[in-house]
């Protein structure tokens, strides 16, 4: 993405084109919420933000959003170029997006939720989602994907073992579109209600880029790595 932010962009739109802007606002204790319907160049001002920084920050946050995927590339791809991909276009910003996603899920949960209960619900899916995720992953890099190259010798001894930990990555994956299903269903698609603040709204948004990502994610390895080998 090549797109870059000039100064009398809304503080409100950018964060609606590119949700992951809100964490930098958040840095400089700019209000990209309720007050986010000014240029950017004076809610610098009224920070004492130095314009130049708030710019580069912003766009590099716009610049590391990944295009969409082009899949055909990766079935004629190595496997270990397809995990190298994986590890460093899905699980690295996965982890990132989790952790900084989390405070805002409970503030609006905290804030909102005893007007729009299926928020407490929202949060303790997201949560939920967040913990399997981290494990999932660390397992994958950790002992599954180097057991799975082995694979590539077709005299390993312990083949039905390795194929039996892919078969269980391939359950997990079901049982995180199971949540995501949930999220989805119980936000109405991710529509936020017609009083939902810019929090609110940020969170739903960001949710769903995160089902996005973690669908890529997951039929990267279903559909093109793990059928090389099981």
């Amino acid at each position: 993405m090549t797109m870059q932010l000039t100064e009398d962009r809304l503080v409100k739109d950018i964060v609606n084109e590119f949700p992951k802007t809100s964490d930098v606002f958040k840095r400089h204790r700019i209000d990209f919420c309720c007050g986010g319907n000014i240029p950017l160049l004076r809610a610098a001002a009224e920070q004492s933000a130095d314009m130049q920084v708030l710019l580069k920050e912003l766009n590099e946050v716009i610049q590391k959003e990944n295009p969409k995927e082009d899949l055909k590339v990766w079935t004629a791809s190595t496997s270990e170029d397809i995990i190298e991909h994986v590890i460093n276009q899905y699980h690295r910003p996965l982890e990132e997006e989790l952790s900084l996603l989390s405070p805002y899920v409970t503030k609006v949960a905290r804030v909102h939720g005893g007007s729009h209960e299926e928020l407490l619900r929202v949060h303790d899916l997201f949560f939920e989602l967040k913990k399997e995720m981290l494990e999932h992953t660390a397992k994958e890099e950790e002992s599954v994907f180097p057991l799975l190259l082995k694979l590539e010798d077709p005299a390993v001894e312990n083949r039905e073992e390795i194929i039996s930990y892919i078969q269980e990555l391939e359950k997990e994956h079901d049982h995180a579109g199971a949540i995501l299903k949930e999220l989805r269903d119980i936000t109405s698609d991710f529509a936020p209600p017609a009083d939902a603040c810019g929090s609110y709204r940020l969170v739903y948004k960001r949710l769903e880029d995160l089902e996005g990502q973690t669908f890529m994610h997951v039929h990267l390895e279903n559909n093109i790595l793990f059928p090389r080998y099981i």
